[in-house]
């Protein structure tokens, strides 16, 4: 196991470098991401197995989220909770290559798009979608999650009344405030270039289809109605997808076989994973292996599972056997990573105990 500490930092979200296999981007906030600023970390695994800081930038509010270029070795986008994204490149030490502040509260997800790779999308509390490209000021799209049929190509940005700062949703003293309206992540589909999962606060799933004139092709409640914090496609499986929420639970969906006729709690999943002790934060199949995932949680573990569904059995709930448990982190677990070079197995993970970890799954089976 190798360790890395984001000294002062509490740490968000962590991607493997899809060009080299010795280098993770880490995207963290101090105080917790409650107030104060943010910093992004490059990392680099020495051949001796220690992390070092490659390169750091600061940011004037906590970061979320990040996400690699699929086109650009060198460059990052981050999320931040002041509604802005920022693109930093590794050869530009002190400042964002480009910025773009469309959304009016917190950032909580960029994507890069792995089909197209030549824009990214986002997701905020403000409730709207949007799709980016590095190359433009403006961005490309706005979805409504709760008002599809407002999409428009740019949405106007609404200002925080001044002195008012937005709040962070997993603070205590917000928990009253309702999150209904926040769309907790949106991922591009790694099979098309055009279709977007997204989650949100009100229980909701969604699948759009950015082509189509009327681009939500399905929205499904999911976790009885609980907040939906995550969702991910899987890499092998076109038409699976993994969601998460505050009920604790992982499920595994076929969104083929899922009706639009409405349900009040949503439809039967094909399989359910159900041993965190609090909400999961994030999932990430595996790249090596379509039946394997690994959860990141706010019950201070991170869980890799496999899933015993497949195909010809879309119906049958085959069971969701634990593959192996990480203890190391002593606070909550907000994102995790598997690295897609060398010995399948390896993940990353990062957490609000200023830690981050690179651990091998077939050393922490169950």
């Amino acid at each position: 196991m190798l360790s890395f500490r984001t000294k002062g930092y509490n740490g968000y979200g962590i991607q493997y470098s899809p060009f080299f296999d010795n280098k993770i981007a880490v995207a963290t906030s101090a105080n917790y991401g409650l107030v104060g600023n943010g910093k992004l970390f490059i990392l680099a695994i020495d051949p001796s197995g220690a992390i070092h800081e490659q390169r750091s930038w600061m940011t004037q509010d906590g970061l979320f989220s990040l996400s690699w270029s699929e086109i650009n070795e060198n460059q990052v986008v981050v999320s931040s909770g002041d509604g802005s994204i920022k693109m930093f490149d590794i050869n530009v030490p002190e400042f964002p290559v480009m910025q773009w502040k469309e959304h009016s509260r917190e950032v909580f997800a960029v994507n890069f798009n792995l089909v197209d790779k030549t824009n990214f999308v986002s997701s905020s509390w403000d409730g709207q979608i949007k799709v980016f490209s590095p190359n433009r000021p403006e961005s490309l799209l706005t979805l409504h999650a709760n008002h599809p049929d407002f999409s428009t190509k740019v949405a106007p940005v609404q200002q925080h009344p001044p002195g008012q700062a937005p709040p962070v949703h997993h603070q205590p003293q917000h928990q009253g405030i309702d999150t209904g309206n926040c769309v907790y992540e949106a991922q591009f589909s790694p099979h098309s270039p055009s279709q977007i999962f997204s989650c949100t606060g009100a229980g909701k799933v969604q699948i759009w289809d950015i082509r189509d004139r009327n681009p939500l092709q399905k929205e499904f409640t999911a976790h009885s109605g609980f907040e939906v914090l995550l969702v991910g496609p899987n890499f092998y499986r076109p038409t699976i997808l993994a969601s998460g929420g505050s009920d604790k639970s992982v499920l595994i969906w076929d969104f083929r076989i899922i009706s639009d006729t409405p349900h009040i709690r949503g439809p039967s999943p094909l399989n359910l994973f159900h041993g965190h002790h609090m909400a999961v934060k994030r999932v990430k199949w595996s790249p090596f292996d379509g039946k394997e995932l690994v959860l990141a949680s706010y019950d201070m573990t991170s869980r890799v599972w496999q899933d015993s569904t497949d195909e010809r059995a879309r119906f049958l709930r085959a069971g969701a056997p634990l593959k192996a448990v990480f203890l190391g982190h002593s606070e909550f677990v907000m994102d995790c990573d598997y690295s897609l070079w060398g010995e399948p197995g390896w993940i990353g993970t990062t957490g609000w105990d200023e830690m981050v970890y690179i651990w091998n799954s077939n050393r922490h089976l169950v």
